[in-house]
C-alpha cells in the first residue's frame, strides 16, 4: 500500500458527454489513483476545492485493454475512476465551469 496525500488521490477529470451530463446533478467524474479508497477521493475533492462537501462516492476499477504489437501480446495500465456526487449546498467545482 501507497501512502497517499489528499493531492495524490485525483489524477485528472473526465471530460466525456456522458461525465458533463451529470455536472447538472452536482456529479462529477475523476480518474483517481488505482489504491485510493472512497474516504481519502472524499477527504481529497473536500480539501482540493474549497466550498465542496461531497454526498457520496462510488469508484470504479477499470482494467487495461489487450494489446498487440506483432507477436508480443500486453496490457495497457489500469485505471480506476471516482463519481464524486456533492451536496444541494455545496459549491460547484471551478474546473468544470465554462466547458
Amino acid at each position: 500500500m501507497a501512502v497517499l496525500q489528499y493531492y495524490d488521490v485525483i489524477l485528472k477529470p473526465v471530460i466525456t458527454e456522458k461525465s458533463m451530463a451529470g455536472m447538472s446533478d452536482k456529479k462529477y467524474t475523476f480518474f483517481v489513483h488505482t489504491e485510493a479508497n472512497k474516504a481519502q477521493i472524499k477527504e481529497a475533492v473536500e480539501k482540493m476545492f474549497e466550498g465542496t462537501k461531497v454526498k457520496k462516492v462510488n469508484t470504479i476499477n477499470v482494467p487495461g485493454k489487450k494489446k498487440r504489437r506483432g507477436t508480443t501480446v500486453g496490457r495497457t495500465a489500469k485505471t480506476k475512476k471516482a463519481i464524486v456526487w456533492l451536496t444541494e449546498d455545496s459549491k460547484e467545482i471551478e474546473i468544470f465551469t465554462g466547458l
